[in-house]
């Protein structure tokens, strides 16, 4: 599951990105991450099924209630959940399928990235945005610069 830097670029081009997993809590990471790409202009729909708004925003239970559909899918739902996600990110025409992690599995299930690529979707497995983002500071810039010097940073 190595994810090639066209795939991220890709990715980050699309404006209208769904975040299946965004948290509640304004202290998650998940909420960091959304604020990053809100700030840069990306137009997000939150995906909670346990909340109504997320920054203001409605929140939605699942893709397949959001009008219109975005173009991509940002994953930050536990392994076991993205499968289903993925799915639906199918049934509705999405172009891009970000799955994150940062420690642990994270979201990146073998079986929903290799779904995900073989009907055609963009993928990006295992990675942060962060890491991808221009001009995000420590300890960002810092991972990144170790990264590219071990050669793990995609290429």
């Amino acid at each position: 599951m190595k994810t090639s830097r066209a795939a991220i670029d890709n990715f980050l081009r699309l404006r209208r990105i769904a975040v299946v997993g965004v948290s509640r809590n304004e202290k998650d990471f998940s909420r960091m991450l959304w604020a990053e790409f809100r700030k840069r202009g990306y137009d997000l729909v939150p995906v909670n099924r346990n909340a109504e708004m997320i920054d203001g925003l409605p929140a939605y239970p699942d893709l397949a209630s959001i009008e219109p559909a975005p173009e991509g899918v940002l994953l930050m739902v536990p392994a076991a959940e993205s499968l289903e996600a993925v799915r639906q990110a199918v049934r509705i025409g999405v172009q891009g399928i970000w799955f994150y992690r940062a420690i642990g599995q994270g979201a990146v299930s073998a079986e929903a990235v290799d779904l995900a690529q073989k009907l055609g979707c963009d993928v990006v497995a295992g990675e942060c945005p962060f890491m991808f983002f221009p001009k995000t500071g420590a300890p960002h810039t810092w991972h990144r610069g170790w990264r590219s010097l071990t050669g793990s940073l995609p290429k």
